[in-house]
């Protein structure tokens, strides 16, 4: 077998990963970028205060499969709304429309998994480091929605096709 062929062991342990504070809303640790798995998949960890959505999207050339970990989601998946608690996913096929709030009182934490991982540079160019020295919560993280619609437009991975399909947050 050639050894080039094959993408390299990697562990990381539960708080390891780039952190970076993601525009549309919350922290993103980087647990395994497209680069250490050779393209297979891009999989991070999304941690979000109650009441972030994102706006109704696409991902045309991978699945999308999120990991609730903790708290809730409202999952509107190709025109249908779901919950999803800790312990549930939702996978959105390439393609099919999607978006998702954040229901859970105290937030939600999710692992978000792309295959393969060609979404990588929409949510770099979308995000900025944290600094060791950054101490904000959730909340006081950066929101630039106008940097994510001109990240989509650049780098792909993701195609915005409307705003939010929720009408307000349950409680």
């Amino acid at each position: 077998m050639d050894p080039h062929s094959v993408r390299p062991s990697l562990v990381r342990a539960a708080e390891e990963g780039d952190r970076r504070w993601f525009f549309g809303g919350g922290l993103h640790i980087w647990k395994a970028t497209a680069e250490e798995t050779n393209g297979a998949f891009l999989l991070f960890e999304d941690r979000m205060d109650h009441g972030k959505m994102t706006p109704l999207h696409t991902h045309p050339d991978s699945d999308e499969t999120m990991i609730v970990l903790e708290g809730e989601i409202r999952m509107h998946l190709d025109g249908t709304e779901h919950t999803v608690t800790a312990g549930g996913i939702a996978s959105a096929p390439r393609g099919v429309p999607h978006a998702f709030m954040v229901s859970g009182a105290d937030g939600a934490r999710l692992l978000c998994l792309h295959t393969p991982g060609c979404c990588q540079a929409f949510y770099w160019d979308a995000s900025e480091p944290v600094e060791a020295t950054d101490t904000r919560d959730l909340a006081a993280g950066p929101l630039d929605m106008t940097r994510v619609m001109e990240s989509a437009r650049t780098n792909g991975g993701i195609e915005i096709l409307g705003p939010p399909p929720f009408a307000q947050p349950r409680m």
